[in-house]
């Protein structure tokens, strides 16, 4: 159990389905991490953009995306997190991926597809409920439009980070920011957001305000900005325990199942 976990998150702008120009990209905002880090994640399909294209540029599991982020984990002594267009058979997934230094890996397939931009139709509904374990932390993974849906994200579980990478655009971004906050606040969780900036293929603009908050609500990663960046925090598992054993509001919430 490591009681102190320090994150690491990307703000960067991305090449339109361009995997290789991504990866030499995030490779040079790799070598800007010259501290100790435990987890390091990367936005939304952060080697192609938010694409409803996924025949031309999905890989399969163990492709060299995945390698990719296997040999950075080793390098960096860090586990490496962010989505790809990952195709099995005949389907495809944005599928949120982790791989640690030890070759471990983690995923989760975006439950709420954005229907508005056709995902839904572009690529499968994942079933599984994200909650992976890292040093002894448990960890709750989640894609962009799932935020929107609080049930999906309550801490039944019990976890002690909520994490969503997201290629959220600019004329929502007061929703990400207020939803952010509010997911941590009602889970007594700490939550990080990883947003991209810059502008895709189809003129969508990225504003990026990333942010990491604490169990109630605070800031620990300082002022939001739309600039490229890397955004860091400590977070202290024992801190936590202490807000929940101070503020039992979990035990309070109400039961419920999803079918």
């Amino acid at each position: 159990m490591k009681s102190k976990l320090h994150i690491t998150a990307l703000q960067i702008s991305l090449f339109w389905e361009d995997p290789l120009k991504n990866r030499l990209n995030i490779e040079e905002q790799f070598r800007n991490i010259n501290f100790s880090t435990d987890l390091i994640l990367l936005p939304e399909m952060f080697t192609t953009g938010f694409t409803m294209n996924p025949k031309s540029v999905a890989e399969p599991m163990g492709g060299p995306s995945m390698k990719w982020m296997q040999s950075w984990a080793q390098k960096l002594k860090a586990a490496v997190g962010g989505t790809l267009a990952i195709q099995e058979g005949s389907f495809f997934f944005n599928r949120f991926i982790i791989v640690t230094p030890t070759e471990e890996v983690m995923i989760y397939d975006k439950r709420h597809t954005f229907t508005l931009a056709g995902e839904h139709i572009a690529y499968q509904s994942g079933i599984k409920n994200g909650i992976v374990e890292y040093l002894g932390w448990k960890i709750c993974l989640r894609i962009c439009y799932d935020l929107r849906f609080p049930v999906w994200s309550r801490n039944t579980h019990n976890y002690d980070l909520l994490i969503y990478v997201a290629n959220w655009p600019k004329p929502r971004i007061q929703a990400w920011d207020t939803l952010l906050q509010a997911r941590a606040i009602e889970n007594l969780s700490y939550v990080v957001g990883v947003n991209r900036i810059g502008e895709d293929e189809k003129e969508h603009q990225y504003p990026g305000h990333s942010a990491i908050y604490d169990a109630l609500g605070n800031s620990l990663s300082g002022k939001i900005s739309s600039e490229q960046k890397l955004i860091t925090a400590e977070l202290d598992y024992l801190e936590l325990q202490e807000h929940r054993k101070r503020l039992r509001f979990l035990e309070d919430q109400d039961s419920f199942h999803l079918y």
